[in-house]
C-alpha cells in the first residue's frame, strides 16, 4: 500500500481560499494561519492523511523552525528560502516507490515542477473542494452514528413501536 503525504503551500492556500484572504487583508494573518490549521488539522482526522504545511519566512522574518500541531508539521522556512524551493526540495526527498507526494499550490511554475519530478499536484481552490466534501462526509457519518445510537438505546423494537403508535392513534380518535 502507497504511503501518501500532503505537502501544502500555506501562504498560498491562504491567498486562494476567500475566507482566508479575507482574514489577510484584515491584518489578522495569525487568524488565517490558525484558521487554516484548524480545518486540516479536522481534514486529517478524516482521511488519516500525513499533512506538511509550509510557511515561508517572508511573512514572518527570522522565525526558522518546524513543529506538530494537531498532528500536523508546520515548517517556517529560512529567511531567505521560498516555500515554493521548500516544498520543491521536500518533495524529491520524500519521494519514492511507496510514498506518493501531492502537493497543494496554486503557483503555476511550482506545480510544473513537482509534477516533472513525479508528485502528484492539485491547485488550493480544488483543495478547498476536497476539503468541502470531507466536511460534508463527517456530517452525514455523523448524523448517522446519532441515528444508530438512537435507534439503539430504544427499549423498543420496530414491531412494538409500531403497536405503540396504533395505540396512541386510537387513543387520539377517542378523544
Amino acid at each position: 500500500m502507497m504511503h501518501e503525504i500532503l505537502i501544502i503551500d500555506g501562504y498560498n492556500v491562504i491567498g486562494n481560499w476567500p475566507e482566508l484572504d479575507q482574514l489577510k487583508q484584515a491584518d489578522k494573518l495569525a487568524d488565517a494561519r490558525d484558521e487554516l490549521l484548524g480545518q486540516l488539522a479536522e481534514f486529517r482526522k478524516y482521511e488519516d492523511a500525513e499533512i506538511i504545511l509550509v510557511f515561508d519566512a517572508m511573512y514572518v522574518p527570522g522565525i526558522t523552525q518546524r513543529y506538530d500541531q494537531y498532528n500536523l508539521q508546520v515548517v517556517w522556512t529560512q529567511e531567505d528560502e521560498t516555500a515554493d524551493s521548500y516544498i520543491e526540495k521536500l518533495a524529491v526527498k520524500l519521494q519514492n516507490r511507496l510514498t506518493q507526494i501531492t502537493v497543494v499550490t496554486s503557483d503555476q511554475a511550482e506545480q510544473w515542477t513537482i509534477f516533472s519530478r513525479g508528485a502528484v499536484r492539485i491547485s488550493s481552490r480544488e483543495f478547498k473542494m476536497v476539503i468541502q466534501r470531507a466536511k460534508a462526509a463527517i456530517s452525514r457519518d455523523v448524523r448517522h452514528y446519532h441515528d444508530t445510537d438512537l435507534r439503539r438505546r430504544s427499549p423498543w423494537d420496530q414491531q412494538q413501536l409500531l403497536s405503540l403508535a396504533k395505540l396512541r392513534d386510537n387513543l387520539t380518535n377517542d378523544d
